[in-house]
Parts: structure tokens; C-alpha cells; sequence
């Protein structure tokens, strides 16, 4: 066979097995959405064909349409599953000029309230709400603020109750806090028994830990600040609209969104609404 034709040929098959396998995730979508109720079908395409595939290698399972077959048939598959999609890569005081800017910009405005309502929205495994609660407690703030952790993944929201790490992570943390405009020593939030640092039960006090769905769950109160930091990046344009109405409704008048470095909202259909109060950080206040 000419050598040309043959190279034609296999790149026509991968473009078949290629065109196959998506539909074969669209399927695997459309069951997991169908028969949990977990609606993945907006999210970025490429993060998810990763994640699938990655599963497929881990498990040897030869095919999406085997790996579909699993997930409806075989009990307690569905959450290994969900564990791959869940977004879980955070550290306490992430992005530590965010945190600087919340501190010094939007604390001094949340101070004349009598309640403070804040939503972590995807919150995955609870660093960022931890961080949070530090930065209230050192603001005097603690007391009047209630912490609303949300995230669609069970296990994570767990995890976050628990408030353990591995102790390997406190030098990056205290080098994030410290960044951060941290007040106090880093090690007095929590105790060690040389594998995990706990974090203080205090810290949990005004903290209410929820399982809910961005994507198919409505509001459930008023926020005068929601946090939804690198999540909506792996959701498509529709969805990031979606959830934007979702926030636009659940935010009040005065209150502060904050976003994760590579998103925005400038160019959805509420942008008008907002204004950019520490643009370099992603935090928005909604005007009107």
C-alpha cells in the first residue's frame, strides 16, 4: 500500500475512533444525569474526556460504554466517578494577594453589618473556608459572620468537616498565610500528631457544611459575599451564564462576588450590574 494513502487511512480511523468515543461521553453524561441527577453535560468537553479517559486507564476499562455500564450497574461506582470530576485542587490562602485585597478592601465595608452571610461555593475539601474564618477571627469579625461551605461532592464536603490535612502541606499554607497579611502565628489554628494538622474546632463554629449542585440547585439565601474561585472555568459559556444568574439573584445589593484569576464577568449579561472594586483580584460589587 502507498505509504500516503496508508498515513491517510489511520488518521481517518482516529478520526473515527475520536468521533466514537465522544459520543460514547455524551451518553455517559446523559446517564449520570438522568439516573443521579448529576448534570455534567456544560462542562468543558476537553477537562472531562481527560478525566474519563484517566478513569478508563486506572480501571482498564476498554471503552466509555463499558465504563457507562459500571456506573449504572455496579453499587457505589458512580461516586469513584464523581471523585474524578470533582474540581480539588486548593490550598489554604490560595492566591494570597486575594486574600490581602479581602482583608484590607472588602473587610472595612462588611464591618457596619450586624450579620454577615458569606457562600463558598464549590468549596471541595474546605481550605478556602478555613482561611476564611482565620482571616474573620483576626478581623474581630467571626462572631457575627455565618459561613455557608457548599460543593456537590459528598465525600469532599466530609472531608472538610473533618478540617485535617496532611501536616506535609503547612510550610506551603504558612507561607500563603503569611503572604496573606496573616496577623498571628500560623501553628496556633491547629494541633499535629506528626502525619495530619487539625484545624481548630473553633474555626468551625459559625460554619454550616452543605452538599449542593451548582448546576441544578437553586439559591438558598441571601449573601453579602460569594466566594466561586477557579470553578466556573471548567464549565462552558452557557452554564458560566447559568450560574452567574444563580449568584446575581443570591447576592445583595452592596455584596461582593469573588472570582478565581482567570475568570470574569465582564462579559456576561449581568456585568453591568457589577463593579469592578479590586479588578486585579477578581472582586466585584454588585451596584444595583
Amino acid at each position: 500500500m502507498d505509504p500516503i494513502v496508508d498515513q491517510e487511512l489511520i488518521e481517518l480511523d482516529d478520526s473515527s475512533t475520536d468521533e466514537l468515543t465522544n459520543m460514547e461521553i455524551d451518553l455517559l453524561l446523559e446517564g449520570l444525569y438522568r439516573w443521579y441527577g448529576f448534570d455534567f453535560r456544560q462542562y468543558v468537553r476537553a477537562s472531562l474526556r481527560r478525566r474519563v479517559l484517566n478513569r478508563m486507564r486506572l480501571d482498564r476499562i476498554p471503552t466509555v460504554t463499558a465504563l457507562l455500564n459500571l456506573v449504572l450497574h455496579e453499587p457505589g461506582y458512580v461516586d469513584r466517578l464523581l471523585g474524578d470530576f470533582s474540581i480539588k485542587v486548593t490550598e489554604m490562602f490560595r492566591d494570597p494577594s486575594f486574600f490581602r485585597a479581602f482583608r484590607y478592601n472588602v473587610v472595612p465595608q462588611l464591618r457596619h453589618l450586624s450579620e454577615i452571610r458569606i457562600w463558598h461555593a464549590g468549596c471541595a475539601t474546605g481550605e478556602e473556608v478555613y482561611s476564611m474564618a482565620i482571616l474573620l477571627q483576626e478581623e474581630g469579625l467571626a462572631d457575627r459572620t455565618k459561613l455557608y461551605a457548599t460543593d456537590m461532592n459528598e465525600k469532599a464536603i466530609e472531608a472538610a468537616k473533618r478540617g485535617a490535612y496532611p501536616l506535609k502541606q503547612m510550610q506551603t499554607f504558612t507561607k500563603n498565610y503569611l503572604d496573606s497579611g496573616g496577623t498571628n502565628s500560623f501553628s496556633e489554628y491547629y494541633t499535629t500528631d506528626h502525619k495530619q494538622a487539625y484545624f481548630d474546632a473553633s474555626l468551625r463554629e459559625h460554619v454550616m457544611f452543605a452538599q449542593h449542585n451548582l448546576v441544578t440547585d437553586g439559591s438558598f439565601n441571601e449573601f453579602h459575599v460569594i466566594l466561586c474561585r477557579n470553578v466556573l472555568i471548567y464549565f462552558d459559556a452557557a452554564l458560566q451564564s447559568q450560574v452567574h444568574n444563580l449568584f446575581h439573584g443570591s447576592l445583595s445589593t452592596g455584596g461582593f462576588l469573588g472570582l478565581g484569576s482567570k475568570e470574569s464577568i465582564l462579559l456576561l449579561h449581568h456585568a453591568s450590574v457589577y463593579e469592578e472594586f479590586v479588578p486585579t483580584e477578581r472582586i466585584y460589587r454588585k451596584m444595583r
